[in-house]
């Protein structure tokens, strides 16, 4: 149907006369189109577009040639094909595409540059599959290590997520496909998300949980912003008149469409007033007999219809809607010059790959008592390898609600290696963790796991090294939609496998692949650790070419590891912080989130933020200077990078910002990430990167301003490679 309307409107166009409508001019001024089909637009074809018709579309208007609008779940892939009025898969057989990293991975490789590729590749698929909006990128901010969806979003830090999430806007909407960025706001667990109440400090939403959906809005110009389902000072935040009127319509000047999300809709004077655009929900549209709801029943719909008629809410709602949707659409889906897009290219693929490169952390990597390391493992020294894990052949796009996808191909990490290690690889699955479901999960019974394990370290006796291939996985209570993890240790019988393999095998190198941190009490008895995340479709060979040292490891954490669960910021105040009472959730961390509270807080996590080591070296080099600055000077400092090792690879310079305590009354944190660069050297090359250094770099949200404020005195710029190491220190002097 969206063809035939597509042909229709490129038809009237190659017919164009003096007569035609203005609307149907793509040369034509944006806003003159939007203001000619609006005036066109009955009563009733306005208020259609405001709500849902099938399950992933919103309608256009055929008598006008304006098609309809079809939206995909992302974020890291496009969505097999969901059925018309039900949430069964439709059963297509072209519908598979290409799975890139999970966004945690994206965030980990700090590169700006690759996530501008990645949306780009992303929405060539999306226009191939028909689609004018990607439900993604989430920007919610990690704030506890138990929440399942973690792993959709980019990390703690508000100023990391900010620059990933520009680029990825960029790359995807320069094809004509919308990004909807998501969950508009403190959609911070899975937990009674569809009621919990957040209650949070000015100074909280201000800093830490709406500046990467700011950056999204104003530096990325998005076209959609998908509502969260939970409440934020008692009000839903799909229509929220805070939330949406006050801060993302009115300052940040944003002109696209706010979406719900599934469902999230509660109340139609609210839907009408506080700036929901579109309803998008799970019901039935009416044409069988799954429900007696109706389309017509959304709460835009004709509840909206009966308001509007009896003057309780202003026909000016309406058109704003409508102007807003019609925006979209000839962004979009009437956008006559964009490409057509492909699916699963060998450009798709190599994006994808990239990313797992550099995503891949290695967290440690001990000197053994031979002098050596364990990794890189050397493919030529003929080893015997034991692969021991179900995570080095499980499909882990499966599951975890709607950010499941379909891929064409997949690299499974058993797959990556043996294309390396050849015979020398054996495999044993070690434990199991059951099928992916949605909304509970299957219990293995304890003699499947001890017969497992049994196997599992038998086979490591044998084996020269072993690789295990664990973590989490995309089921129900691990990093998964709909609910939160129930543990912070891994699930499954992991942490007693892994003490067990390296009883029998020291050589032991655990892989990770999960969304989030999870407990280590074992990590003393290993020597090497890699953090691998969901890498999609291209995850072995990423995986194997870090083992095996044809990749150098440069990934960094965009969120801390705590050592326990009570050290996370979260959970250190109790349950009404986290998950809250069901009803309410106080936010007592405040602005200390992550490694804000690690370090202010003298917390040391297990693995801190922006850590990631390396197969070389480097040394940073910069003359230590005391610089005043005053009103809205900047100053630079140059920072020379050495690598200092004997393999290429890269490495991200971090600087952060420490102000000195007696700035200003209000409590801030020791230190906060206000730019980074990555950079890529050959063994003993140099570099120099500059750092801008600015006033806004200064700045906390002052309440008793309402804005942002830098206050005078002492401000320390430091700068390294994780928000614990500094080799560099400058101090600089601000005057207003």
């Amino acid at each position: 149907m969206k063809k035939i309307f597509l042909l229709l409107a490129l038809t009237m166009a190659v017919r164009a006369t003096a007569d035609t409508p203005l609307y149907l001019d793509p040369t034509a001024d944006l806003e003159a189109r939007v203001e000619d089909a609006l005036s066109r637009m009955t009563f009733n074809e306005k208020v259609a577009m405001c709500h849902a018709q099938s399950k992933f579309s919103a309608p256009g208007v055929a008598r006008l040639g304006i098609p309809d609008l079809w939206m995909s779940d992302g974020p890291h892939g496009v969505r097999a094909e969901i059925s018309w009025d039900s949430w069964k898969y439709a059963g297509h057989t072209n519908d598979s595409v290409t799975a890139f990293p999970a966004l945690t991975a994206l965030a980990a490789t700090w590169n700006p540059a690759l996530a501008e590729e990645y949306g780009e590749a992303l929405a060539e698929e999306a226009l191939y599959r028909g689609k004018d909006v990607i439900l993604g990128p989430g920007v919610n901010i990690y704030r506890t290590p138990l929440n399942g969806r973690n792993f959709e979003y980019m990390g703690e830090d508000p100023f990391l997520a900010g620059e990933m999430v520009v680029p990825y806007i960029k790359g995807m909407q320069r094809n004509g496909v919308a990004a909807c960025v998501k969950h508009f706001a403190l959609n911070n667990q899975e937990k009674w998300r569809d009621h919990i109440d957040v209650r949070l400090s000015d100074r909280a939403l201000r800093e830490i949980y709406l500046p990467a959906f700011r950056r999204a809005v104003i530096d990325g110009g998005a076209w959609s912003v998908m509502g969260a389902y939970n409440k934020v000072r008692g009000q839903h935040a799909c229509h929220n008149e805070m939330l949406i009127n006050n801060i993302l319509k009115g300052e940040w000047g944003f002109d696209g469409v706010v979406i719900t999300d599934w469902g999230g809709a509660h109340d139609t004077r609210e839907a009408a007033l506080n700036g929901l655009d579109l309803e998008m929900g799970t019901f039935t549209n009416g044409l069988t007999s799954e429900s007696a709801f109706t389309t017509d029943d959304y709460y835009l719909a004709d509840p909206y219809k009966k308001l509007l008629r009896s003057g309780e809410v202003a026909p000016s709602t309406l058109d704003d809607k409508v102007r807003r949707l019609l925006r979209l659409n000839f962004r979009t889906a009437m956008r006559r010059d964009k490409p057509f897009g492909s699916l699963c290219s060998e450009k798709h693929y190599d994006v994808a790959e990239r990313v797992s490169n550099e995503a891949i952390v290695l967290l440690k990597n001990d000197t053994l008592a031979s002098g050596t390391t364990l990794l890189p493992l050397d493919p030529g020294q003929g080893r015997r390898i034991l692969v021991v894990g179900e995570n080095a052949t499980r499909n882990l796009m499966k599951g975890g609600g709607s950010s499941e996808l379909k891929p064409k191909d997949i690299v499974t990490p058993l797959d990556g290696l043996r294309d390396i290690y050849s015979d020398n690889i054996r495999f044993t699955q070690g434990y199991a963790s059951g099928r992916p479901m949605y909304g509970h999960s299957e219990t293995i019974a304890e003699s499947v796991t001890d017969s497992l394990r049994h196997i599992a370290v038998d086979m490591a006796r044998e084996a020269d090294v072993v690789i295990f291939v664990g973590g989490l996985n995309k089921n129900h209570g691990q990093d998964c939609e709909g609910g939160d993890r129930e543990e912070y240790g891994l699930p499954f019988g992991q942490p007693e496998l892994i003490e067990a393999l390296a009883e029998v095998n020291p050589n032991l190198i655990v892989t990770l692949l999960s969304g989030n941190a999870v407990g280590m009490e074992w990590a003393d008895k290993v020597p090497a650790i890699l953090q691998a995340w969901y890498l999609g479709s291209m995850a072995g060979n990423s995986i194997g070419s870090v083992i095996s040292g044809s990749v150098n490891p440069s990934g960094k954490l965009p969120f801390s590891f705590p050592v326990n669960l009570e050290d996370n910021s979260a959970h250190h105040f109790g349950q009404l912080s986290y998950p809250g009472d069901s009803i309410t959730q106080d936010y007592a961390d405040d602005i200390l989130v992550g490694y804000r509270w690690h370090d202010t807080k003298g917390i040391p996590a297990r693995y801190p933020f922006g850590y990631g080591m390396s197969y070389t070296t480097f040394r940073l080099d910069a003359t230590p200077a005391n610089v005043t600055m005053s009103g809205n000077d900047k100053t630079e400092i140059k920072v020379k990078v050495t690598n200092t090792g004997k393999r290429a690879g890269s490495d991200t310079l971090q600087l952060y910002v420490a102000p000195d305590p007696a700035n200003t009354s209000l409590e801030r944190p020791v230190k906060e990430l206000k730019a980074f660069r990555k950079v890529w050297l050959e063994p003993g090359a140099t570099t120099e990167v500059t750092f801008a250094v600015t006033p806004d770099m200064f700045a906390c949200y002052d309440p008793d301003s309402n804005g942002f404020v830098a206050f005078p005195g002492q401000y320390e710029i430091l700068i390294g490679t994780s928000s614990t190491n500094f080799p560099i220190s400058e101090t600089i002097s601000y005057r207003q």
